[in-house]
């Protein structure tokens, strides 16, 4: 029996005894929006959203990507510029409650730690976290670095990072990325190289989430590692072509699956449904395929067998705009430019769909 194999086993014996999760996640009517943690400056134009633009639409959980924008008191080496303070988390958690909006913070883990030329704030204060170290001046040549997933002193830092923001949300469910991870089992790293590219993967969203389900909250992320690229067609963005694809059948099924496509509806949400995985359907900016996409979530929550329909969650329109980009342009303050105003424009049509639906 090989490894892979052997660790597939003790996955599925050990899913029994998995911890329960929140009452909320497993309510089969997610009508959600994904959007960047807004500046400081912008605090008070995102409260105004929350309370006025979510409730209009229907939005009943709002995703904040913070990275490490965020003034962490415990690793306090780890921010980046804008940054926001405690006290304006706290003014976006309350409006989300006045709001019954669920607020669901987000940190990337594993790749995305950096953007261009610029490594962001986990790698430059621990260089030594880097899974390709010394390897990639100013990024050239790379999408986005990765963290060495098993580096011995990663996790306490990340923890600590994750555990901090959470609070401040007052969360019970975290956002952890992990989407359009190329580099991984890189021959550079010393602890990496040679090993099991879905292993290590499946490793890493294990780690995480038992942290996250040791604090009573559940593990959201991106699902395009899971999908095999090659069989699918989907390629190399919107799945997988450096196998660690497998890795979906090495994690526990009580992972929130965030399955983006933003140019077509491939029926990968009911693939992951089928798998046992919770699933939201994430579209971005093409309001057709935003509608495919919930009628294919319809279709299953018709036809499929019921423990097949209920992990159909529903939907979780992305915006990769800003904040403040997408909230003067919702309320029409502000010219829109071309990619603001497609998404702006999607939402608007999903979530019209998605009341009308009932």
């Amino acid at each position: 029996m090989d490894m892979f194999e052997m660790t597939r086993r003790e996955a599925l014996r050990t899913m029994p005894a998995l911890a329960a999760v929140p009452a909320q996640a497993s309510a089969s009517d997610v009508r959600g929006l994904h959007l960047s943690a807004p500046r400081p400056e912008e605090t008070d134009l995102a409260v105004r959203f929350i309370r006025e633009a979510l409730p209009r639409e229907g939005v009943n959980l709002l995703v904040l990507e913070f990275g490490y924008r965020y003034r962490f008191t415990r690793r306090p080496e780890i921010r980046e510029d804008n940054a926001l303070t405690a006290e304006d988390v706290a003014r976006l958690a309350e409006a989300c409650r006045q709001a019954g909006v669920r607020l669901i913070p987000q940190i990337n883990c594993l790749g995305h730690q950096s953007w261009r030329k610029t490594t962001f704030a986990l790698l430059r204060a621990y260089p030594e976290f880097d899974e390709t170290p010394g390897k990639y001046p100013d990024n050239e040549g790379i999408y986005c670095r990765s963290y060495c997933p098993l580096h011995p002193e990663v996790h306490s830092v990340l923890f600590d990072l994750i555990d901090e923001l959470a609070e401040a949300c007052g969360a019970d469910a975290f956002h952890v990325g992990m989407d359009e991870v190329f580099l991984i089992g890189e021959p550079e790293c010393p602890r990496c190289r040679g090993r099991n590219k879905a292993e290590l993967f499946a490793g890493e969203v294990k780690r995480l989430r038992d942290h996250l389900a040791a604090k009573g909250r559940q593990m959201w992320m991106w699902g395009d590692r899971f999908l095999d690229g090659e069989r699918t067609g989907l390629g190399q963005w919107e799945a997988s072509m450096n196998q660690t694809h497998p890795a979906a059948q090495l994690v526990p099924r009580d992972v929130v699956i965030c399955d983006w496509h933003y140019e077509k509806a491939p029926p990968t949400a009911a693939w992951f449904a089928t798998e046992g995985f919770p699933v939201v359907s994430s579209p971005w900016r093409k309001a057709d395929v935003a509608l495919a996409q919930w009628e294919l979530i319809r279709h299953v929550r018709r036809n499929a067998p019921e423990a097949i329909g209920r992990r159909m969650l529903g939907m979780l329109q992305t915006s990769w705009c800003g904040f403040g980009p997408f909230a003067r342009a919702w309320f029409g303050e502000t010219p829109a430019n071309e990619r603001v105003r497609e998404a702006v424009d999607c939402f608007r049509t999903l979530f019209e769909a998605l009341r009308r639906a009932g």
